[in-house]
């Protein structure tokens, strides 16, 4: 059992681990992996871990400890599914553009959609092409995460909300933002002239 306090005692101090990680600080203590898979099953049921996706944690103490810090979210939809960034609404409220509330974080990757319910937050992840998995940089915060600027974040909303624009002319976005209740004239001016370009473009409407 003092063993099983040390293992718990290690994760602790870090951000999120996978069942490698587990093992590798398991064999110090003469911990089997079959014995570390057994530890894993009861920190889950006394709710001193918490599971991101298969094989990933968070001990529970670390993630109370953080949950109140917008940037750790961040940094685990980064992790739960890479290459990924966040964007749409998350985005657009961290750049204070938008009241509407948020119920979970939604980030873009070139992989497959996909959506993680678990109990450090719920995460959504849209697939976009590769060619427009672009113009998001890496915020360097407490924890540090990768996010779209504000320009990406709005056309990602507007690009999954339309189904890729479907139907959709360059006359038609202004009134389709103010619909969504995006305060566009407190984006920067730059960022706001980047976002009707790259609409513009992607819909080669002149």
């Amino acid at each position: 059992m003092k063993s099983k306090r040390n293992l718990l005692e290690q994760l602790k101090s870090l951000p999120y681990f996978s069942k490698d990680s587990i093992c590798q600080l398991g064999r110090p203590l003469g911990l089997k992996d079959t014995t570390v898979d057994t530890y894993i099953s009861r920190f889950l049921k006394h709710k001193e871990i918490f599971q991101l996706k298969k094989g990933l944690y968070v001990s529970s103490d670390f993630f109370n400890k953080n949950s109140g810090d917008i940037s750790y979210s961040f940094y685990l939809a980064n992790i739960i599914r890479t290459p990924s960034y966040v964007s749409s609404w998350a985005a657009l409220q961290f750049y204070n553009l938008t009241t509407e509330a948020i119920y979970g974080i939604t980030s873009v990757t070139p992989k497959v959609t996909r959506n993680y319910k678990t109990k450090t937050g719920n995460f959504s992840y849209q697939s976009i092409q590769e060619d427009l998995f672009l113009d998001f940089s890496l915020m360097r915060e407490k924890f540090d995460f990768f996010i779209a600027s504000p320009a990406k974040a709005l056309f990602d909303l507007l690009y999954f909300k339309t189904r890729q624009f479907r139907g959709v002319r360059f006359k038609d976005i202004k009134t389709l933002v103010e619909e969504l209740r995006i305060d566009i004239d407190e984006m920067d001016k730059k960022e706001r002239s980047r976002f009707y370009a790259m609409t513009k473009e992607y819909l080669n409407d002149e």
